[in-house]
């Protein structure tokens, strides 16, 4: 924490960065195994659920387990999954994929198609009836570090920051909100766990997080073609060997459906523009009959982890935890990971609620650890740790069947050898040189969309006069470096728009920053071959505001 900054101080037993369904099942099983602690959750988004976006098909093992009667309280999850779909695609025509050979797992009887920004709306109200304390636009923007090292709280609430970095006229220094334990639910590469995992060589033992790019627009369509309940996958075109990834369609209430693009971010040809990618296959003949005198409505993108069983770190240090996506707990050929974010608050909550009553604070939630690696989310995650390595290392045949052979062997219970991950996706970005140029169609205003016109439909904002939340560890990089040798893939991974080099008057490019565009989804974060970018948190109450995602 600055030091030189006098702030007011909070006390709280426990304090939860995030209101994502982790951090939001932290609060209330806190609440409901003591009514008596002192909770508060801090959320950077403008409300609860505006920052965010998920597929999403729910598992509700998790709810069951916080909420059994969700039903009952009127949880906003009423579309149950009538039908699943798996096609391979190729430019012209599409391949189904039987769903027999399938492993039990894989199946999505008794999960439900949701909005999770809906979803965490609904829990917040929950947690708020049980007197947990919710503070929305409340960025975290630092942690607060004890004598000994641990974190003992977070400094949230800084506000009229200039553009470069001073005090303004009406600058507010925030709080600091201090607690027994910090539990941080911030999602996928969030700034303050990136810092915890770094202090604490939390990743050592581990291998690398691997990540995703997830896009996703939500479309109105024409009624004769709209199938409540319909879950709809695929892989292969437009991809091809280029990237893994795939696309989602769930056909949800109101003849809406979500349609969503997932490109992992792993691939070497810094040519590949992901966002091009997801607006090339919409034009797909299967999805463009589909979307046919339709709209688009809303979109949002974010990272997405994949690294599974074996990226997920040591998941605690002195008065700190990592919950949720912040511990990596996506299940990748599921597709899903609101359930483990749910088990894990769970998780962590027992266990900080125990030490409290034992009269502990500021140490390490040991039990928390001990949970999450010997049950349901390490049962879960552990079925499927062979499957992303695979289609890392031989594509996606290999993922299919060698996936399929993994899955099932663990369904019975057969224990087999676990393949490691090797670079991180920073560094399996390939020289520029080495690797063709894309041609990517001209979007056609009707199924596909240039980047600037869509993020509108995030309805994302930042106040233009606050400082830049995206830092250059070197303002030369880009030129010097990532524009020879990797045609400065900025310019095309970030799903927003973000990024530019432009061409000066006298011919020298210049590498420009739009941070008024940033969608949060850490892309930049993560694949910048000289990791020479550091995305963090914005003033509060900035950033996309997805209504329904």
């Amino acid at each position: 924490m600055n030091t030189a900054v006098t702030r007011e101080a909070m006390d709280y037993d426990v304090v939860i960065v995030g209101a994502g369904p982790a951090g939001l099942s932290a609060a209330i099983r806190l609440k409901q195994i003591n009514p008596d602690l002192s909770v508060v959750v801090l959320e950077k988004g403008s409300e609860v659920g505006a920052h965010i976006l998920s597929g999403a098909v729910l598992d509700p093992v998790g709810l069951d387990a916080l909420i059994p009667d969700w039903k009952a309280k009127g949880a906003p999850i009423t579309t149950p999954v009538t039908s699943d779909n798996f096609y391979v695609l190729g430019e012209a025509g599409q391949l189904r994929l039987p769903n027999f050979p399938m492993p039990p797992l894989m199946n999505n009887h008794g999960n439900y198609i949701v909005s999770m920004a809906n979803v965490c709306r609904w829990m917040a109200g929950q947690a708020e009836e049980l007197g947990v304390e919710i503070f929305p636009g409340m960025s975290c923007s630092e942690l607060v570090y004890g004598d000994g090292g641990a974190v003992r709280g977070v400094v949230a609430g800084e506000f009229g920051k200039n553009a470069d970095g001073t005090p303004g006229p009406n600058y507010e220094p925030g709080m600091a909100l201090m607690g027994k334990y910090v539990l941080l639910s911030e999602g996928v590469r969030g700034s303050l766990a990136k810092e915890v995992i770094a202090k604490y060589d939390l990743s050592n033992g581990h291998c690398p997080q691997k990540f995703g790019l997830g896009m996703k627009e939500i479309w109105e369509i024409d009624p004769a073609k709209h199938r409540l309940g319909t879950v709809t996958h695929t892989m292969g075109w437009p991809l091809g060997s280029n990237a893994g990834g795939g696309s989602f369609i769930y056909h949800i209430e109101n003849n809406q459906v979500y349609v969503g693009f997932v490109v992992h971010l792993n691939y070497e040809n810094p040519h590949l523009y992901p966002y091009m990618e997801f607006q090339r296959f919409k034009h797909h003949p299967m999805v463009a009959d589909l979307l046919k005198g339709g709209k688009r409505v809303a979109y949002g993108a974010r990272a997405i982890s994949e690294g599974g069983w074996q990226s997920i770190p040591k998941l605690v240090a002195p008065g700190v935890a990592l919950l949720g996506c912040s511990a990596g707990l996506v299940n990748v050929p599921r597709i899903k990971g609101n359930h483990n974010a749910m088990l894990s608050g769970i998780a962590a909550a027992n266990a900080a609620a125990a030490a409290i009553v034992a009269g502990r604070a500021s140490d390490e939630l040991t039990a928390y650890e001990t949970d999450l690696r010997t049950g349901p989310i390490a049962a879960d995650l552990k079925k499927v740790r062979n499957v992303k390595p695979l289609w890392s290392r031989f594509g996606l045949l290999a993922s299919l069947f060698g996936g399929a052979l993994s899955m099932w062997a663990s369904t019975f219970g057969l224990g087999l050898f676990t393949l490691k991950h090797g670079k991180s996706d920073a560094e399996a970005t390939g020289k520029a040189a080495d690797f063709p140029q894309i041609d990517y169609p001209k979007p056609d205003g009707v199924l596909s969309f240039d980047r600037l016109t869509n993020v509108a439909f995030s309805a994302t904002n930042h106040d233009e006069n606050q400082p830049a939340h995206l830092k250059l560890r070197d303002a030369s990089i880009p030129i010097r470096v990532n524009l020879p040798e990797y045609a400065e893939p900025a310019q095309r991974y970030c799903p927003a728009g973000v990024y530019e080099v432009i061409a000066e008057a006298g011919g020298e490019p210049r590498f420009q920053i739009n941070f008024q565009n940033c969608v949060h989804c850490k892309t930049c974060d993560i694949k910048d071959p000289s990791q020479n970018i550091t995305w963090t948190t914005p003033m509060g109450g900035g950033g996309p505001n997805y209504p329904n995602m």
